[in-house]
C-alpha cells in the first residue's frame, strides 16, 4: 500500500526575489525556482521597494508555473499553498500573499501563512545532518542577512506525530543588519552590489589583523548586535586616508563598464584596500560568532543553526565550525543555494503547520514587521 505524500507549494516575495517551490513532506525538494532582481537594483546600490513590487507582479505567474512544471505535477496535485506573510517590504509581500490567496481559493486548497524568518530556520532542516536526521533541538539559531541579524532559541515538541516549533528571541541588531553593513562598506569602496559576496572573496587576499576595529559594547542585552559603528569606522578611515580615492574612482569606472567580477576589482585594489576589507569582515564575523556562541552556552543548547544570505559567507562558516568544535557544539548551515531567500524553505516551514491544521482564510494580510513567536 502506497504512502500518501503531501505536496506543498511555497511562495516567497518578501524582498527582491520572486520564488516558488514544491516540497514533498517538508523535506524533499521537487522544484525551487528563484527569479532574482539583483541586476535591476544594482544601479541604485540597493533594493528600491516600488521597483521590487512591480517586478514581483511581472514574475509571480511564470515563476509558479515553472515550479509546477519542474516538479512534474499539476496544480490540482497540491495539498496546500504556503506563502510568506512577513516580515519584509509591504508591497512585495502583498504580491505573494494576494497570489497565494487567489490560488488557494481557486484550487480549494488550504492556505498557510509562514514567517520569513521561520523559513530561514527550516532551510537548515531541509537538508539535515550527514546521517539524514534533522539537527538536534533545542538550538540557538542565528539568522543573518541583508535585512535581519537576530538570535532565536528554537525548540520543538511532537503532538500526534506532528512537530510544533517554538521560538524565543534572544537578541538582534539594534541598527544595521550585518548584510546591510557589507553592502554599505562595498558602496564606499566601489565594490558593487550586492557587497557581501565580493567582500568575502577579496578579504581572502588581505590581512584581517591590519586594522583593529573596536568591539561594540552593548548595554542591557549582551546578545544584541550593532554594526553601524564598524561601518562608520570604515568611513572615517577612508576620510583620513585620501590616497584611497584614485583607486575607488578606478573601480567606479570598472563597474560602469560592467566589469564587476571579484577578479577584476581585485586587480584595481591596492594591498591597503584588501587589508581594510579583510579587517572589516573579520570584525563582523568575530562579533557574530562570539555572541552566538555565548548565547548557545548560556542556554545550554545542543546545536547552533546559522541561516540567511550572509550564512553563505566563507569566513563565517569556517570560523563558526572552528569555534563551535572547541566548545563541543555542533553547527549546521543550509547549502549556499538555500541560505539566500527561496521558496523551498517557505514550503518546508509550512509543512508542520499543514499537519497541525494551522490554516488561513482570504482575510490574510501581509505584515511588514511580523514577529517570530
Amino acid at each position: 500500500m502506497s504512502v500518501q505524500k503531501n505536496l506543498i507549494l511555497g511562495i516567497e516575495s518578501s524582498c527582491d526575489e520572486t520564488a516558488a517551490a514544491v516540497v514533498e513532506d517538508g523535506r524533499r525538494i521537487l522544484s525551487n525556482i528563484v527569479a532574482s532582481q539583483i541586476a535591476i537594483h544594482r544601479s541604485f546600490g540597493g533594493v528600491v521597494p516600488e521597483i521590487a513590487s512591480r517586478e514581483h507582479l511581472r514574475q509571480i505567474v511564470p515563476v509558479v508555473r515553472e515550479a509546477i512544471k519542474q516538479a512534474g505535477i499539476s496544480l490540482s496535485d497540491l495539498d496546500a499553498i504556503a506563502v510568506t506573510r512577513g516580515p519584509g517590504l509591504i508591497g512585495a509581500l502583498l504580491v505573494g500573499v494576494t497570489y497565494g490567496k487567489t490560488l488557494a481559493l481557486a484550487l480549494d486548497k488550504p492556505l498557510i501563512a509562514v514567517n520569513h524568518l521561520e523559513g530561514h530556520v527550516h532551510a537548515v532542516f531541509l537538508e539535515g545532518t550527514d546521517d539524514g536526521n534533522p539537527p538536534p533541538l533545542p538550538a540557538v539559531c542565528l539568522i543573518v542577512s541583508g535585512g535581519h541579524t537576530v538570535l532565536y532559541r528554537v525548540e520543538s515538541e511532537s503532538t500526534n506525530g506532528a512537530r510544533r516549533f517554538s521560538y524565543t528571541r534572544i537578541g538582534g541588531t539594534r541598527d544595521d543588519a550585518a548584510g546591510e553593513a557589507y553592502d554599505k562598506v562595498a558602496r564606499m569602496l566601489a565594490l558593487g552590489y550586492p557587497g557581501g559576496p565580493v567582500v568575502d572573496q577579496l578579504a581572502a587576499y588581505g590581512d584581517p589583523k591590519a586594522i583593529r576595529f573596536g568591539v561594540p559594547k552593548m548595554k542591557g542585552n549582551i546578545y544584541d548586535f550593532s554594526f553601524s559603528g564598524i561601518k562608520t569606522a570604515v568611513l572615517y578611515h577612508l576620510r583620513s586616508h585620501p590616497e584611497f580615492q584614485p583607486e575607488i574612482a578606478g573601480r567606479e569606472q570598472s563597474l560602469a563598464r560592467g566589469e564587476r567580477s571579484a577578479d577584476a576589482l581585485r586587480k584595481l585594489s591596492t594591498p591597503a584596500t584588501l587589508d581594510l576589507v579583510a579587517s572589516f569582515q573579520r570584525a563582523v564575523v568575530d562579533d557574530l560568532v562570539t555572541r552566538t556562541l555565548a548565547a548557545a552556552q548560556q542556554h545550554g543548547v545542543r546545536s547552533i543553526l546559522v541561516s540567511g544570505g550572509v550564512a553563505a559567507n566563507r569566513e563565517l562558516r569556517a570560523t563558526f565550525e572552528t569555534h563551535a568544535k572547541r566548545h563541543s557544539l555542533k553547527v549546521f548551515f543550509p547549502s549556499r543555494a538555500l541560505s539566500t531567500d527561496n521558496a523551498a524553505m517557505i514550503a518546508a516551514a509550512g509543512y508542520p503547520r499543514f499537519l497541525n491544521g494551522k490554516y488561513e482564510d482570504c482575510t490574510l494580510d501581509p505584515a511588514a514587521n511580523l514577529p517570530l513567536a
